[in-house]
């Protein structure tokens, strides 16, 4: 309404004039925090001289993209990328003679054959096509215009056979995660500028290169993973490896651009593919969840790639002893879920380089080298479920790198070694399912960072002492010293630290986000930290946690003497478990405060008296278990108590009422209801 002629918009945030005419001839109004709907009278189609228009990543409300898009003739490029528009995408789009670039990519939106078509043949001066997501649901064999360089097809449901007629002059192509089976052709591998070339999760089943090739691809970036290949592919790989090499070894002063990515996970393969020992320029190779079986054959492991940064060999059934490594260049190596044997090489702490080492789910044994407390780019140690044994190693004795430590399910005895206190970023501790024997180590309170610490089912013993620090254990959310030989009772400020319980972080927003490592080395890739906590009775792996998950397990422990009250101030807990120890006296019932609260054990105490019927008010609970105890009276009922079954409460012979058979007698003051009384004052320190 304020607008007038003098109004002078080319000097607005995003707006781009043409400094002869005047005209607007760009609008950027990208992660902007747009939301609505865009009219088909807009006074966005009025801005005739517009030649980029970027909106990606607003929020247009499940909205259609309107069809006055075509009245822009002018665009160069057009940028709609996850702005949230849906139904099917205007025909008119294809008038956009002089589009340059376009991005559609990662919306709601279907494009009909027609349209799809018409873009990629008719459109002369397009170079760029961004579609992933889009459903387009067409045939793979189209014509495409010969301007076009980059073209991203990436989950489009694209469809049948790859045929000649999808000829293309590209330097890149992703057409990973679509429908496409059969046989990839060896014409695909003529196509001289492919230097990116993703045809990873479709169904092909057969790689059709050998004695075909015309020509010499100058590819760089290959990724064939989670197919269907079988039968000769490692044959039609070494010949196209060979012409890819021999093309390069031609075109370029040295070696230095040969295939830099080989990505040959989920392809059925059954031995180390001896083509590797030609490409010695790698950076990234993944062989990962195949069904290479055996050694490690000796020519692997004395390859020298100087370049490798990424080794990811998991999911697969090799065996014998991890010989001494030579890729000193390493910041990824991947061998977990293999039957791998015998001592951790030494070598491997000459890897400076290296971020992860994850060589879980194996049966290595003897002890871990010194040396890894000492590598100073280490972020994530993971050696979960082999057959270590000897003192915890003295982890951070120079390096305050490490962010994850999971040395669980091993043999590991002794203490837990003060050197810890060094890795100042430490995030999750995991010694869990050793034979540690030690006290309760307060002093990893000082770690200020430490998310979860798991010390389950080892020989822990002796009180819970509090710190004697002001900051204790700050960012702590999954507490988990079950299946020990902890014994006392409870200090009421044993908890009073634990901040990240109290509440529910408010920038979550309700977001659920995961803890795990993005982006690791030079590879898109994410390692997801995970846990396994008694849920149900049962012993479940979480494959993910979450950054608003919070439990304490102390259970099968000796604690005695009153639950503390204080744990009525963790507001966020989700999981309480203190079952089978020797707790007594009532059940708090401030624990009616832990409104976010969805598991409840506290059967094998002694606690005797009611049921706290302010425990009702608990409306998330799902899991209550309160038997094996000395309760009496009328169990609560109404919300979620409704839903609880015997087993909840087997073993407490006073109790009576629904679910129960046993009907209570009402001239028994004990089983009468009481009225809420306000409780006694907090517990005295111990």
């Amino acid at each position: 309404m304020s607008w007038n002629e003098s109004t002078d918009c080319c000097t607005w945030d995003g707006v781009t004039c043409d400094m002869l005419t005047g005209h607007v001839s760009g609008l950027d109004l990208s992660c902007s925090k747009l939301n609505g709907t865009i009219h088909q009278n807009s006074s966005l189609f009025q801005l005739h001289h517009l030649q980029t228009l970027n909106l990606a990543f607003n929020f247009f409300n499940v909205s259609v993209i309107p069809s006055d898009i075509g009245r822009l003739t002018y665009l160069r490029q057009l940028n709609l990328s996850g702005s949230s528009f849906s139904s099917k995408i205007p025909t008119e789009i294809s008038y956009l003679s002089n589009l340059v670039s376009l991005d559609l990519s990662f919306s709601w939106c279907e494009l009909d054959q027609k349209t799809f078509e018409t873009l990629l043949q008719n459109l002369t001066n397009l170079e760029v096509v961004s579609l992933s997501t889009v459903i387009i649901s067409s045939p793979i064999g189209i014509n495409m215009s010969s301007s076009l360089r980059y073209v991203d097809l990436e989950a489009t449901n694209l469809l049948g056979v790859f045929t000649e007629s999808f000829y293309l002059l590209l330097a890149y192509m992703d057409l990973s995660h679509n429908l496409l089976n059969d046989t990839i052709p060896s014409w695909v591998f003529n196509i001289p500028s492919y230097e990116y070339l993703m045809l990873d999760h479709n169904r092909f089943s057969r790689l059709d290169v050998a004695d075909k090739l015309k020509t010499n691809p100058a590819i760089k970036v290959l990724d064939l993973s989670h197919n269907q290949l079988s039968g000769p592919v490692l044959r039609s790989l070494e010949n196209l490896i060979f012409h890819i090499i021999r093309y390069h070894g031609r075109v370029a002063k040295s070696l230095s651009q040969v295939l830099r990515v080989l990505l040959l996970s989920s392809c059925e393969l059954k031995d180390f593919p001896y083509l590797l020992r030609n490409l010695k320029k790698l950076q990234i190779l993944d062989l990962s969840n195949n069904k290479i079986h055996g050694p490690i054959p000796n020519w692997f492991s004395r390859m020298r790639w100087d370049s490798l940064q990424y080794l990811n060999v998991s999911l697969n059934s090799l065996t014998g002893h991890l010989e001494q490594l030579h890729q000193y260049n390493l910041r990824i190596l991947d061998f977990k879920f293999n039957f791998l044997q015998g001592p951790v090489p030494s070598s491997i702490c000459n890897l400076s380089s290296l971020e992860l080492l994850d060589l879980s789910r194996n049966n290595f044994s003897e002890s871990i080298p010194i040396c890894f407390g000492s590598m100073a780019e280490l972020l994530v140690l993971d050696l979960r479920k082999n057959n270590f044994s000897g003192s915890l190693p003295p982890l951070c004795t120079q390096s305050t790198s490490l962010t994850t430590i999971v040395l669980n399910g091993n043999q590991f005895e002794g203490h837990v070694p003060l050197s810890l206190l060094n890795c100042h970023r430490l995030e999750v501790l995991d010694v869990g399912n050793n034979a540690i024997n030690d006290t309760f180590p307060a002093w990893l309170g000082t770690l200020q960072m430490l998310q979860v610490l798991i010390f389950k089912s080892n020989r822990f013993h002796g009180p819970l002492s509090p710190c004697q620090t002001k900051f204790c254990f700050p960012m702590l959310r999954i507490f988990d010293l079950s299946l020990n030989e902890f014994s006392g009772s409870l200090h009421a400020k044993v908890f009073d630290n634990f901040k990240s319980m109290t509440k529910l972080d408010g920038s979550d927003k309700g977001e659920i986000k995961y803890m795990e490592l993005h982006n690791v080395g030079i590879y898109d890739i994410m390692y997801k930290d995970s846990v396994r906590l008694v849920i149900k009775g049962q012993d479940i792996e979480l494959e993910r946690i979450t950054t608003i998950m919070t439990a304490i397990d102390l259970s099968s422990n000796h604690f005695e003497g009153v639950i503390p009250k204080t744990l009525k101030d963790l507001g966020s807990l989700w999981l309480l478990n203190l079952s089978h120890n020797n707790f007594k006296g009532d059940i708090p019932t401030k624990l009616g405060q832990l409104n976010m609260l969805e598991m409840l054990d506290l059967s094998w105490n002694r606690l005797a008296g009611n049921i706290p019927r302010e425990l009702t008010r608990l409306n998330f609970l799902a899991v209550l278990n309160l038997s094996q105890n000395r309760l009496v009276g009328l169990i609560p009922q109404g919300l979620q108590f409704d839903t609880f079954s015997n087993d909840s409460y087997i073993g407490n012979l006073d109790l009576c009422g629904p679910p129960l058979s046993m009907q209570c007698r009402t001239s028994d003051p004990s089983h009468v209801p009481q009225p809420f009384e306000p409780e006694e004052e907090e517990e005295a320190s111990l």
